[in-house]
């Protein structure tokens, strides 16, 4: 009998001991694969995020070549009025200043156009009201350059409001700025920019 229970708690303890090293054995596995999967989600994690940053960056450059270009076409837009109405004060280099303009007057529907698809509202709204008194500006010189003569009283109420052009150009360009992180406070821009 005691031979008996010597042999069943032999087998027993080996039993037990089995038992126990398999039950380990699958919590360590299964440790393994919850580490895993952690290590997994949280690589899938720093990829989108990597993505993200990408994304942003690329949103960003993108935005900055066009506000360059919808900043440039729009100066030189203004400035081809301004050397417009010259020409027509002066009844000199009309035709050529006139070609000019129109050529101006295109780039800067072209970058606008291209503005309108990028941007964010806030820039576009600043970017909208500088665009329509631009042409604005372009709607009344062409009136001034159908009278025949030019009358000088509507060429300097013309160039009294090139100032408020400047001005528009200048918020438009705070407003691309801020945008991009160049500028972090809006401050009040002058009335004048050339």
């Amino acid at each position: 009998m005691v031979a008996v229970v010597g042999v069943v708690g032999t087998l027993g303890a080996s039993l037990l001991t089995q038992s126990r090293a398999d039950r380990t054995k699958r919590m360590e596995m299964q440790a393994a694969a919850e580490q895993r999967r952690e290590e997994r989600d949280h690589a899938e994690a720093l990829l989108e995020a990597e993505r993200a940053r990408n994304r942003a960056e690329e949103s960003i450059a993108l935005r900055r070549a066009c506000y360059i270009t919808l900043n440039t076409t729009a100066r030189q837009y203004l400035t081809a009025q301004v050397d417009f109405m010259h020409a027509l004060r002066i009844e000199t280099g009309v035709e050529v200043v006139l070609e000019q303009l129109e050529a101006r007057r295109t780039a800067l529907r072209e970058s606008y156009a291209e503005a309108q698809m990028i941007v964010p509202l806030r820039v576009m709204a600043v970017s909208g009201a500088a665009s329509r008194h631009l042409n604005a500006g372009y709607g009344r010189l062409k009136q001034i350059a159908a009278d025949t003569p030019c009358s000088q009283e509507d060429l300097s109420t013309f160039e009294e409001g090139i100032a408020q052009s400047w001005a528009l150009l200048a918020e438009m360009r705070q407003q691309m700025r801020l945008d991009l992180g160049v500028d972090t406070d809006p401050v009040s821009v002058s009335g004048t920019d050339p």
